[in-house]
């Protein structure tokens, strides 16, 4: 790749991620929703699609080729990883023809990916390649011409996977406390790996977020001790066995009690150093990250915004303490990667009794957690806040919310968008009942709140919100899109989303075959003007896929999105899905292939045909 840098542009907010082509809008028929039991990608009429990165493509000149028959933690560690979630499609020259993709590996599906194991020692190597198939990638991309499909560089200089085995450095105010010692580090600053990498973000300096998610799938943990009930550890075996490979997943022993409060946090990677130490920043707070997303005030502050996908869990909003530095100079660079590593943190409460359709904005205030470098939630120390964030949003009595997943700023408006996937506990057995935030009980097809701040301040302490979206199918009591009146497309379980470069909100979904019985998709809705809530469907992913990682590039007619987990209910023997080696639901592969599944990145492109 010539000249790879970081992007020069200096907006207040970031910019939207195309930037080549005239400008414009996507054009499209929308699609029919499909059944969830199709094995295909569906995309309008006038595109096709094709994979640019699947599970187990080599990345590097001494990659070995994929074999899943022989699962290999060497070889894995050279390839693509595998359930790719979050997803940035940076363009770097002026020509539009090279790019970087960087790319979340959240979890692993060990029963389809390899064969049953027939011994302890190939069952050790089985679960070693699932802890090399997680973590993130980062690729190079090459295309003849703009408007062109992207094709990766194998062996490309800038090529790098980061796994569960990758050093990280601990930074912000927590680093080095008591909480994160342990007998491999002593220091409490110096982490290895990561793992349930969800979503994420890229930053107006040139870097990739990405929020560690369930890390307490990965644990074996003392459920007496501090914040293991109240972070979901538990004294059993975990999610993925990891600890029968390596002592550190076993939180029960004394010398890694502290192992589970390293994990939990936004990740800052440089995508343009290969040989630089990706950290993980404190000042954040630890629970359950889906993603961090920037927005820049007028004045240069800095704000980054983050959900806690699990039910009854809360939306918080982290302030740097430093301005941006706009420009692409050594020294601002210097700068601004110090920018998530001293600043406030503050936690959500809505109020007010605001309904779909009601003219009335609701409030809200963001309550400090820390502020200026001190703790502000009694009783509990600076750290402590920091590590056991839930417990100090828990003290200050914010509003429990229906899952927030992925929280955006929008590039053109400032308004702030979170996406409640769902909460089927809502106002069950005894559980929190319905409130004007989140409006549902048995909420399982969840909602859209927009947020828009005080005088438009990134650093403001109240807001105003709306519910933007209640999402289901339009002919169900109690949805509501946006105020439009027309025929929209049903939705459900909102996930991520993506901006297009007129202002358009784009919505990944996770869940809605389980609760209106189609395929996952991906959805378009205006914010704005007489369109405002007029949402229809753009694509729809395949049997047991979830969408997610939209990334939208409408000048340059291009759509991108991850295609996660497809198939992830058969196993070995029975693949319920082969989804993308072979293009049509009804093709054969080919004699002596295998038919299992590869989560893939996916380009959907005008068809110049």
């Amino acid at each position: 790749m010539p000249d790879a840098h970081p992007p020069t542009a200096e907006p207040s907010n970031p910019p939207p991620q195309g930037s080549a082509g005239p400008p414009g809008n996507l054009e499209f028929d929308p699609i029919d929703p499909a059944p969830d039991d199709l094995d295909a990608l569906i995309i309008p009429a006038g595109y096709r699609w094709t994979p640019i990165l699947r599970w187990g493509d080599p990345l590097f000149d001494k990659s070995p080729p994929f074999d899943p028959e022989s699962p290999s933690a060497h070889a894995q560690e050279l390839q693509f990883g595998y359930n790719n979630d979050f997803l940035a499609i940076i363009v770097t020259d002026r020509l539009g023809q090279a790019g970087l993709l960087c790319c979340n590996h959240e979890f692993t599906n060990r029963e389809i990916m390899f064969p049953p194991s027939a011994s302890k020692a190939e069952e050790r190597e089985a679960l070693k390649a699932t802890m090399a198939a997680q973590g993130l990638s980062v690729v190079e991309l090459e295309r003849s011409a703009t408007r062109r499909p992207w094709r990766y560089i194998r062996g490309a200089a800038l090529n790098r996977r980061i796994t569960a085995r990758t050093p990280f450095k601990l930074t912000g105010p927590a680093a080095g406390s008591h909480l994160l010692k342990t007998a491999d580090d002593p220091s409490g600053r110096r982490v290895i790996g990561t793992f349930g990498n969800c979503s994420g973000g890229t930053t107006p300096w040139g870097t990739i977020l990405s929020g560690e998610e369930n890390f307490h799938h990965y644990f074996v943990a003392d459920p007496q001790a501090v914040g293991s009930d109240r972070y979901g550890l538990r004294k059993v075996s975990s999610v993925y066995g990891w600890e029968t490979i390596d002592p550190r997943f076993d939180a029960t022993q004394s010398d890694y009690a502290a192992e589970p409060h390293r994990f939990g946090y936004i990740i800052e990677v440089d995508p343009y150093d290969p040989k630089s130490t990706p950290r993980k920043h404190t000042a954040l707070g630890r629970f359950k990250h889906e993603a961090a997303n920037i927005r820049i005030g007028a004045d240069g502050t800095v704000a980054a915004y983050m959900g806690d996908d699990e039910r009854f869990e809360y939306l918080y909003k982290f302030v740097a303490r430093k301005k941006y530095r706009p420009g692409n100079s050594a020294s601002a660079r210097r700068h601004n990667l110090q920018l998530l590593t001293d600043g406030d943190l503050y936690v959500a409460r809505f109020s007010g009794s605001q309904r779909p359709g009601n003219d009335n904005l609701g409030q809200g205030a963001w309550i400090p957690l820390t502020r200026n470098g001190e703790s502000a939630v009694p009783g509990m120390r600076h750290t402590e806040v920091l590590i056991f964030t839930r417990m100090a949003a828990d003290r200050v009595r914010a509003t429990p919310m229906d899952r927030c997943e992925d929280v955006q700023p929008s590039p053109q408006t400032g308004k702030v968008y979170v996406a409640c996937t769902n909460n089927r506990d809502r106002g069950v057995d005894g559980e929190i009942g319905p409130d004007a935030a989140n409006p549902r009980e048995k909420n399982k097809n969840g909602h859209v709140i927009e947020i828009t701040e005080r005088d438009d301040r990134v650093d403001a302490t109240s807001f105003a919100w709306d519910l933007f979206l209640v999402c289901g199918s339009p002919e169900e009591a109690g949805t509501y899109f946006g105020g439009w009146n027309g025929p929209v497309a049903p939705i459900s379980c909102p996930d991520n989303f993506a901006f297009d470069s007129v202002g358009n909100l784009w919505i990944a979904t996770d869940g809605a075959p389980t609760s209106i019985s189609k395929a996952d998709g991906l959805f378009r809705v205006p914010l704005e003007g007489d369109e405002r809530g007029h949402l229809v469907q753009f694509l729809a992913v395949p049997y047991q896929a979830e969408t997610c990682g939209p990334v939208i590039h409408d000048r340059d007619e291009s759509v991108f999105v991850c295609v996660q987990h497809p198939g992830e209910d058969g196993s070995w023997r029975e693949q319920l899905s082969y989804f993308p080696d072979y293009v049509k639901a009804d093709a054969e592969p080919p004699s002596g292939a295998w038919r299992g599944p590869r989560p893939s990145v996916v380009q959907v492109t005008r068809d110049a045909g």
